[in-house]
């Protein structure tokens, strides 16, 4: 029989608390939606006709539930890993030559990439149910297996490639600097890491994306017209407008700009085109400018940037706390050894900023009632960003009335109705 130490004992009832806090907000927004499937109360208005509400309510249903079976076979899953495998991974491959900085940065990064790429096994077969069974169900997937397969395969070898960079440069870094600066390495090491982060945001849209989608100029005509003539009102002088061919894979449509600086470009999906009326379209791009002209991103930014560097002030103390790795059932001599300290926050810190999901939904939500307010200025009305937020929730059958609580820890995004509010109340 296994002998669980009192942090494991912590953590394991923290995984615990997280499961079955979700389980009850799902069953009860569950409940909620229940209730009104047949008769749409009268505040959704006429956003949905009856059959389209009913299958509105039956889609959020079945995600609930597929989401339910998930978290359970997730948590078992850890339970598992965090007991038994991850224990013996680091204490049968004698972990302690990393303390004497004999073992290479290369070796100790490649066997965390390893350890980490393979407790995302089994969430492949959820994936695929999800694409070829839920959203195959509700018309959403426009996936083959085959495609399915090949985008699965990349994605394994980039995050495989960029995971075992990152970490042999985290763990060179690591061991070069906290010998000159044994106090104050870990604010070093982690500027590098937002650095390289911040470059990621520029490489990403340029080079990652185009592996998997097609993102083509929005040809000439009166939308492109129209939005680059709402970008330069606005000032936000966008590179380019690319349209990304979302259809091959999902019914699901979208719109967004990545990278900064002269960097930045915006993306619609080929599908909101579709979907949408050009003053619609204006509408949400007026929205995603809106984000960067109200500073959004470089307020989102500087949060990770400090939530970032609290995390490694708590890696370094950590990572010099014998009692941190007898805790987690490691042998003491593994003090100072940044790879099994980084497993270890990779296994358990997000069973802890869970709880913190409200305060960071709420400030999200902050942002997109601002956003809606500039596009509402910028094109003149409400009407039209309004009646585009109404098709995105038909095409994409969102529930407009999830439950209060559900919408505090899952929702960045305010609900249809609260936006429609605000829009219309403003002045």
């Amino acid at each position: 029989m296994i002998e669980i130490t009192l942090i494991q004992k912590i953590v394991l009832c923290a995984a615990l608390a997280q499961v079955t806090f979700e389980y009850f907000l799902r069953r009860a927004n569950e409940r909620h939606l229940l209730a009104m499937r047949d008769e749409p109360p009268p505040e959704s208005g006429d956003l949905m006709n009856r059959e389209t509400w009913a299958k509105a309510t039956d889609y959020s249903l079945a995600k609930s539930r597929f989401a339910s079976v998930e978290d359970v076979f997730g948590f078992v899953l850890f339970v598992g890993v965090f007991l038994y495998l991850f224990p013996f991974a680091f204490l049968e491959a004698n972990w302690g030559a990393e303390v004497s900085q004999k073992a290479s940065p290369w070796l100790c990064a490649f066997v965390v990439t390893v350890f980490l790429t393979a407790l995302q096994i089994p969430s492949l077969f959820f994936d695929w149910r999800k694409q070829f069974s839920l959203e195959e169900k509700f018309g959403f997937n426009k996936s083959t297996k085959g495609l399915w397969v090949v985008d699965k395969i990349k994605g394994a070898i980039l995050g495989f490639a960029f995971s075992l960079l990152l970490l042999a440069l985290m763990i060179w870094l690591y061991r070069e600097i906290s010998f000159a600066f044994p106090e104050t390495w870990w604010v070093l090491v982690f500027v590098v890491f937002f650095g390289i982060q911040l470059l990621l945001m520029i490489l990403w849209p340029k080079f990652i994306i185009p592996l998997f989608n097609k993102l083509s100029p929005l040809e000439e005509g009166e939308l492109r017209d129209r939005l680059m003539a709402l970008s330069d009102k606005t000032g936000f002088k966008a590179q380019a407008i690319e349209v990304i061919d979302g259809s091959k894979r999902s019914g699901h449509s979208n719109a967004y700009f990545t990278g900064f600086g002269k960097f930045r470009r915006i993306v619609l999906y080929d599908t909101l085109i579709e979907q949408m009326e050009t003053e619609e379209i204006e509408a949400v791009l007026a929205h995603e400018v809106g984000h960067y002209k109200l500073g959004h991103i470089p307020k989102r930014l500087a949060i990770s940037f400090f939530l970032g560097l609290g995390g490694f002030f708590l890696l370094s103390y950590f990572l010099k706390s014998p009692w941190f790795y007898e805790g987690f059932a490691l042998d003491s001599s593994l003090t100072k050894s940044f790879a099994p300290a980084l497993v270890v926050f990779s296994l358990v810190l997000g069973f802890f900023t869970y709880w913190l999901s409200p305060i960071s939904n709420h400030f999200s939500r902050k942002h997109e009632f601002e956003a809606d307010h500039f596009a509402k200025e910028a094109v003149g009305s409400p009407e039209p960003l309004v009646s585009a937020l109404r098709k995105l929730y038909v095409e994409n059958l969102s529930h407009p009335l999830p439950h209060p609580l559900m919408t505090t820890f899952h929702y960045s995004h305010p609900t249809l109705l609260e936006r429609e509010n605000a829009l219309r109340s403003e002045n």
